[in-house]
């Protein structure tokens, strides 16, 4: 009987032990699949998203929206969607890297204001991904095969319907979308979104380096014209206005920019300013109240016909009585807003505004070659002469009327 009793008590020993191990396996099983808090098996091992794309040859990057991007580790083949990102790409040297472009770059025209593209005429040869101003068609995309679509935000709509954007494109293509807004020099704000932007492409394109150099450039540009005209006195500051200013494509006399950086960085009192920080279309009237001491205008006004502003103020009799026109100080610039705006553009009219205004202040610089230095760091070539030319040479000149 003893032995009996310990026979049965060893059995029931053994299928507590048994019981035991299935619950202890049951539970390790329910851990692998989920954490305590719910969360994926990678998240429970440590493993994050960035880290299985980094072992999978892929990185993944925050674009200027918000958006995280999953991308391959070396990008050689991309396309630039909306105004101005080809332009970027260019800045940042790497423009072999596009295989396709937007309708704007294929088209044939008398005038051409974009010095990225009067240095890369090869552009025009590539492949159509759609339309320009961001209007993509996906099938022509996929079938040149990009690894990435690089793609400039819509301007004045917010960031939630540009993420969306990028999100339909991307998920259409089955291809990355990196989407950034462009950015303006008008204020600090803007300026950031420039560098952050140009930060974010360098990353797809391995150009880190050189987008520091550009922003660099920029600043180191924008401290040297504030530090030649810093000291003048409010009093002794010229009065100025920029006319026939291109948006959209060209316009007259009245149409202006109240924040136009050349006035800024030079120190220059811009007559309409306070009227907003973007573009704005003025009343002659308000023209002839202000009365600037010297009038410049964007020579891409001549794209309208009859010298657009140039005509105007010829003709117009209301504009005759202008101390501008009388005094003969109306000179031309170089258009700069052509497909969003051309930086390298607006930094040359820069220092031709202030050798007009302050010829002390800016006796070392020859405006044209100051223009040269400055297109060839950003596109690789010194086009000042071949934008002039389409724009019967006004462009760094006093205009006669």
């Amino acid at each position: 009987m003893k032995i009996n009793h310990n026979n049965k008590l060893y059995k029931i020993i053994l299928i507590g032990l048994l019981v035991a191990a299935l619950v202890v396996t049951s539970g390790c099983t329910d851990k692998s699949t989920s954490g305590d808090n719910g969360s994926s098996p990678s998240e429970a091992s440590g493993v994050s998203g960035a880290d299985k794309a980094a072992e999978s040859g892929e990185s993944t990057i925050t674009d200027g929206f918000g958006r995280e991007v999953t991308i391959p580790e070396n990008v050689e083949r991309v396309v630039c969607s909306g105004a101005g990102c080809l332009r970027y790409l260019v800045y940042l040297q790497a423009q072999d890297d596009v295989v396709g472009v937007d309708s704007l770059e294929k088209e044939e025209s008398a005038f051409e204001g974009r010095p990225y593209a009067l240095a890369n005429p090869q552009l025009k040869d590539y492949p159509l991904i759609g339309e320009f101003r961001g209007n993509d068609d996906p099938e022509k995309i996929i079938s040149i095969s990009p690894q990435v679509i690089l793609k400039t935000g819509t301007s004045g709509q917010s960031a939630v319907t540009n993420g969306a954007d990028a999100d339909t494109l991307q998920n259409k293509t089955g291809i990355p979308v990196v989407m950034f807004p462009y950015g303006s020099l008008k204020n600090e704000e803007q300026e950031a979104e420039i560098y952050s932007s140009l930060r974010i492409m360098g990353q797809v394109v391995d150009k880190q380096e050189r987008a520091e150099e550009v922003i660099n450039y920029i600043n180191a540009t924008m401290q040297d014209l504030e530090n030649r005209t810093a000291d003048i006195p409010e009093s002794e500051r010229k009065t100025a206005y920029i006319g026939g200013v291109s948006m959209a494509g060209a316009h007259g006399i009245i149409s202006t920019e109240p924040a136009y950086p050349p006035f800024l960085w030079v120190n220059a009192k811009n007559v309409a300013a306070g009227m907003g920080a973007d573009h704005a279309d003025i009343a002659k009237e308000a023209l002839v109240d202000w009365d600037p001491e010297y009038i410049f205008i964007d020579i891409g006004t001549l794209q309208v016909g009859n010298e657009g502003a140039i005509g105007e103020l010829k003709k117009d009799t209301s504009l005759s009585g202008l101390s501008a026109v009388k005094n003969k100080k109306v000179y031309g610039v170089i258009p700069y807003n052509y497909y969003s705006t051309n930086y390298e553009s607006v930094l040359a009219n820069a220092y031709f505004v202030g050798k007009v205004l302050y010829p002390d202040r800016f006796e070392d610089i020859d405006p044209e070659a100051k223009a040269d230095e400055i297109y060839t760091f950003f596109v690789g070539k010194p086009v000042f002469s071949e934008i002039n030319e389409q724009y019967d040479n006004l462009g760094f000149k006093s205009i006669p009327l």
